[in-house]
């Protein structure tokens, strides 16, 4: 199951609707030997998403956390939010072929998750095949430098 971010941190982050998720997935991922950093929220209270998400996505684009997982109810807004940051390719995942072509193909550093949408039994198949999965390159790695190109642009 480990891969070369098996050493690295993963960031979590999620707001009410998907903070049961997040706990299970972080049990999960400390018990297989996967160091997290939670960026909360710490409960199923009513949240705005972007005050979690942001901070955990700036941790991946900074280099503190390897990869980072985000969920809400849908997963779009976390995706939204986290790909706001320079250096983010965040992926709404719905299913293990999803979240292995999200890695494969557009090298996503963080995945966004729905816990309105999918089981977590679903959801937890999605980490393992995302986390299982490495970058292809080829031909992907001329897109990934294409969307960076894009990123750059837009700074300007």
């Amino acid at each position: 199951m480990k891969n070369a971010f098996s050493k690295q941190t993963i960031a979590l982050a999620s707001d009410h609707a998907g903070f049961r998720y997040k706990e299970k997935i972080k049990a999960w991922l400390q018990a297989h030997g996967y160091r997290v950093k939670d960026f909360g929220t710490d409960s199923g209270q009513p949240v705005d998403y972007p005050l979690f998400i942001y901070p955990a996505a700036k941790a991946v684009a900074g280099g503190k956390c390897g990869l980072g997982i985000v969920l809400g109810g849908s997963g779009n807004g976390e995706a939204m939010v986290a790909n706001k940051v320079k250096g983010i390719r965040c992926a709404v995942c719905w299913n293990n072929r999803s979240a292995r072509l999200a890695r494969e193909h557009n090298d996503a550093n963080m995945i966004a998750l729905g816990q309105r949408l999918i089981s977590l039994k679903t959801a937890l198949a999605i980490v393992r095949s995302w986390l299982g999965a490495e970058f292809k390159r080829g031909r992907h790695l001329r897109r990934i430098r294409e969307m960076q190109k894009v990123e750059c642009r837009m700074q300007n």
